[in-house]
């Protein structure tokens, strides 16, 4: 176990490069990892939720629920702050209407999963970033159609019962049943803590290999300045959600779950929604599936950012 502890230890310290060389290979051969289904996503991604349930605790999320303004004012932020960072951005660029319909879509769409993953990653504050992707996700069939509307001129249904059940089923029901694990289960749970982060890391590479081997020709026929607006607007979301965490005097573990969270959105949603919404212009999907893949390599980086910045303070 002691062996197996330093390798999670040597992946944690290399989540940015593991996942840079990952995404390079997936794209350069994306032949090679076709045989992992964009369908096994959800899959890996509840295994990722599943440990970190197993080092989580009801208790921890007493404090969330009773400091509400976090997840208020982190509502405000997703819905707000990075929709108009969206259409800013389409405008300073002069998208046509395809594209900048899809970049407002991935603005307009609440945080996705990878963010309780890249939160964990980064010794953030889990039950945090849970309850913020929760509330945001329910929010959104009222609130994603509206700011579309607003933005585009353009109506968008959004599939109420199934991202719901998407909740429940990718993120509530695995941490729900680590921490059961964790509670009756503590003496083997303490165990295998520290091999989990390199689980995670694992899940996630082969998560980002399915995401860009499968959207390998969207991505190199997308051009430079789609890639460099999500880009933009993943980095500005996670610059942003770090001061207004600032701003509100939250400790450092809430800040990392407060950027993330801001800065990563629901590809996923944004990709369907183009596709069901603009039918004729599949153009409008390339923002979503770009992000889909940036964003995964982005986070990781910040991982690594963050955990080092810990490093750093502990043995200062």
């Amino acid at each position: 176990m002691g062996k197996m502890i330093k390798i999670s230890e040597f992946i944690g310290k290399h989540i940015a490069i593991i996942v840079l060389l990952i995404a390079l290979f997936s794209l350069l051969f994306p032949n090679n990892f076709l045989w992992i289904k964009t369908s096994c996503i959800n899959y890996l991604l509840m295994v990722i939720m599943f440990g970190m349930g197993l080092t989580l605790k009801s208790d921890d999320f007493i404090p969330v629920f009773s400091h509400p303004k976090e997840i208020f004012c982190g509502a405000a932020s997703q819905y707000l702050v990075m929709p108009l960072l969206a259409f800013g951005l389409s405008r300073l660029f002069h998208l046509d209407f395809a594209l900048t319909a899809g970049v407002i879509l991935v603005g307009a769409c609440p945080g996705g999963t990878a963010s309780n993953v890249i939160t964990y990653l980064s010794k953030g504050d889990v039950a945090l970033s849970v309850c913020m992707t929760s509330v945001n996700t329910l929010l959104s069939p009222v609130l994603t159609p509206l700011i579309t509307y607003l933005m585009l001129k353009t109506t968008v249904e959004t599939n109420v019962w199934a991202m719901f059940t998407g909740i429940i089923n990718v993120i509530l029901v695995p941490v729900i049943l680590g921490i059961i694990v964790n509670k009756f289960f503590s003496d083997f749970t303490k165990k295998i803590t520290g091999i989990l982060p390199a689980i995670s890391v694992i899940a996630i590479s082969f998560v980002i290999a399915s995401v860009v081997s499968h959207n390998a020709e969207k991505i190199l026929s997308a051009g430079g300045i789609i890639l460099l607006i999500v880009i933009l607007h993943n980095i500005s979301g996670y610059i942003i959600g770090f001061f207004a965490g600032k701003l509100l005097k939250l400790n450092n573990a809430k800040i990392k779950a407060f950027s993330i969270e801001i800065g990563m959105q629901n590809s996923g949603l944004a990709v369907s929604l183009a596709n069901t919404t603009f039918p004729t212009t599949p153009e409008a999907a390339v923002p979503g599936a770009i992000f889909s893949v940036w964003h995964n390599i982005s986070g990781a980086i910040l991982a690594n950012i963050y955990r080092r910045r810990d490093s750093k303070r502990e043995s200062n």
